[in-house]
């Protein structure tokens, strides 16, 4: 008898992790009708103007929380997996250092502990080969962008042995 007043109890209950993605959606929403009223109507001779668009977005947006909401109260969403948060913060945290590092240590480098941090998150076990790795292919396409292409990466001791 217990576990069916479990079960029903749990049936009751809605789908939080739906609630929190419907309330995503309409935090969203709302950011698009602050920024879009902020713009002037320069209509001209179409009723069509900048605005028009970013409006239909957030009405999107809007019909698709409400959506959500329904769909979490009704149970619609899968069954989902258990989530492992460690390769997760592998990648947060490359992510970071290369935010952190890209203007002091240049993007070759940056961007290498980048690519050896992710390749940790996605199963890689040896960061003394990864990185390394991850610096010389991304000083080869630093050197690509900068040196070929013209175009303008920060450059650091690395990129500075090169030009």
């Amino acid at each position: 008898m217990s576990s069916d007043t479990t079960k029903s109890s749990s049936e009751r209950r809605p789908d939080w992790a739906a609630l929190v993605i419907a309330a995503v959606l309409a935090i969203v929403a709302a950011v698009i009708f602050v920024d879009v009223s902020r713009l002037t109507s320069t209509t001209g001779y179409s009723p069509v103007g900048p605005a028009s668009v970013p409006y239909w977005i957030g009405f999107g947006l809007i019909g698709l929380a409400i959506w959500t909401v329904f769909a979490a109260f009704r149970h619609d969403f899968p069954e989902r997996e258990h989530q492992e948060v460690s390769p997760v913060l592998w990648v947060v945290g490359g992510l970071l250092a290369q935010m952190i590092l890209i203007r002091f240590a240049g993007f070759s480098i940056a961007t290498g502990l980048l690519f050896g941090l992710a390749a940790r998150g996605f199963g890689a076990r040896r960061l003394h080969i990864s990185i390394p790795v991850g610096i010389v292919i991304c000083l080869a396409i630093w050197w690509l962008f900068a040196g070929v292409l013209q175009l303008s990466l920060p450059a650091g001791p690395l990129e500075n042995l090169l030009q």
